[in-house]
């Protein structure tokens, strides 16, 4: 048997093997072949010539996270800070991350202490504060430009912690305490304020409603004397209306009467005697009244010869009963 043979045939399967490369996703590698740049392999599998074609690297192309310790730096106003920042990239070009700079990630770092400090010296402590936004935006752009030629797109870059010197900070913490004072007595005075214009405005609401229902009880008493008033008049009117109607009934009642009894006397065909008599009676009930002028009738004289004739009729027949 020969061995080796066999130990041939193994070492050729191992060889035939290595050289069949599957690139996983988001992954590229970076082929030479002889020492020079041959190609750049997607996903999928690939083949290399052995001893021949070589991977010079293997590139990931996930967006990556750099954090970069604090940096210092001085602002306009001669402060020195210390900031640290967070740079977000992508590798786009897998043979130009492999060819165009030495150490990608030491050229970022540098690349980041540079740029902030030329953007914080062109601002003072005040502002350098309250411009994260403006700063974030000027450092990926000017990183963006400046990576461009190895490869890297630079997605987003934040500013992590901006450290002032202990005695800004100290000088900073004091100034935010007063200010935070100042608005605690701001807010109480704006409250003690609040609370006496609703006071007063609850006062005013108040003394607006009572002089309403003041003038609303003034209407309705006004309202109800016009009503007492004007029903005392019509019931004055109606008692008025019913004494002169009850006066007119009885003057008319008394006037049938009278028109009754001349009615009667003149179906009884009464002498004129008898007239005189009536005449006579009702003169009599006239003088027993209260009146104090009475009018005597001009035939009086002819009445008094009635009574005359009368009386001595009457004394004839008290002769004539005894």
């Amino acid at each position: 048997m020969n061995y080796g043979l066999i130990i041939f045939l193994v070492i050729i399967a191992i060889i035939a093997v290595s050289c069949v490369k599957v690139v996983p996703q988001a992954k590229a590698y970076v082929i030479e072949r002889l020492g020079g740049y041959q190609a750049t392999w997607d996903v999928g599998i690939h083949f290399k010539i052995p001893f021949i074609d070589m991977i010079a690297r293997k590139v990931s192309l996930k967006e990556q996270v750099l954090d970069f310790p604090p940096q210092p730096v001085i602002t306009k106003d001669n402060v020195t800070m210390r900031i640290d920042t967070l740079i977000f990239f992508q590798i786009t070009d897998p043979k130009l991350y492999a060819y165009g700079v030495e150490n990608p990630i030491m050229a970022i770092e540098n690349l980041t202490a540079t740029t902030l400090r030329n953007i914080i010296g062109e601002m003072e402590l005040d502002e350098t504060l309250t411009s994260r936004e403006t700063i974030n935006t000027k450092m990926r752009a000017s990183l963006d430009t400046a990576t461009d030629p190895w490869g890297i797109k630079v997605n987003r870059v934040e500013l992590k912690n901006i450290i002032p010197p202990a005695a800004i900070q100290e000088a900073m913490e004091k100034q935010m305490k007063a200010e935070r004072e100042k608005r605690e007595q701001i807010l109480i005075a704006q409250g003690e304020k609040q609370s006496a214009i609703t006071v007063a405005e609850g006062h005013k609401e108040a003394a607006i409603l009572d002089a309403e229902a003041e003038k609303q009880a003034a209407i309705l008493r006004a309202e109800a004397e016009k009503q007492a008033a004007i029903l005392r008049a019509e019931a004055k009117k109606e008692a008025t209306i019913r004494e002169a109607e009850g006066q007119a009934q009885a003057i008319k009642q008394v006037q049938e009467a009278n028109a009754d009894g001349i009615r009667m006397l003149n179906d009884a065909n009464a002498s004129q005697k008898v007239i005189e008599l009536k005449s006579l009676e009702a003169f009599a009930k006239a003088a027993d009244g209260k009146a104090t002028k009475l009018i005597i009738p001009s035939d009086i004289q002819g009445l008094a010869g009635l009574v005359g004739s009368i009386t001595e009729v009457a004394q004839s027949a008290k002769k004539d009963a005894e």
